[in-house]
């Protein structure tokens, strides 16, 4: 059972939070492009192009990129569902490196929340400039920063007998 669970959890995590990891990256230079083209051009973030979300599109690619960011986030919740359900099979419910992870998955969750969708939300609206694009490629980073931190911590275990 450990095997099938910690195996979700992994597949989930690659699935799940990847697809947020590169869109939320790929977010704010779309964002500075789409705010360069300016508000007088009907593809900026404000405006709706014409294109139907294709390539070209600034406001489309910019759509697409927050939907991927806010589905996945919803979707990524199993990744620490079946986190619990594999280290309490595991019996290490209680080790520094869990809880270190489980912090540290909690802040990038927060991150994502409370910084991340909004600002590209407000991006989206045309409610920010170019200065929130690049606070925004910021706190992107530190939320890609925190994954990968969790990343490490579940590889190297500190402390586990593992010999990882």
């Amino acid at each position: 059972m450990t095997k099938f669970l910690l195996s979700v959890h992994v597949i989930a995590a690659i699935l799940a939070i990847g697809p947020v990891a590169v869109a939320a990256s790929m977010f704010p230079p779309a964002a500075r492009r789409a705010l360069a083209t300016g508000p007088g051009d009907d593809s900026g973030p404000e405006g709706h192009g014409g294109h139907g979300g294709h390539g070209s599109d600034p406001t489309g690619t910019l759509r697409l990129l927050h939907r991927i960011c806010r589905v996945y986030a919803v979707v990524g919740v199993v990744v620490p569902v079946f986190g619990f359900a594999t280290a309490s099979q595991m019996g290490v419910l209680g080790s520094a490196w869990l809880i270190v992870s489980i912090v540290l998955t909690a802040l990038a969750a927060l991150v994502l929340a409370a910084l991340v969708l909004p600002a590209q939300s407000a991006l989206l609206d045309g409610s920010a400039g170019t200065e929130r694009a690049a606070r925004l490629g910021m706190v992107t980073g530190l939320f890609n920063l925190l994954w990968a931190a969790v990343t490490v911590l579940m590889i190297v275990r500190p402390g586990s007998t593992t010999g990882a």
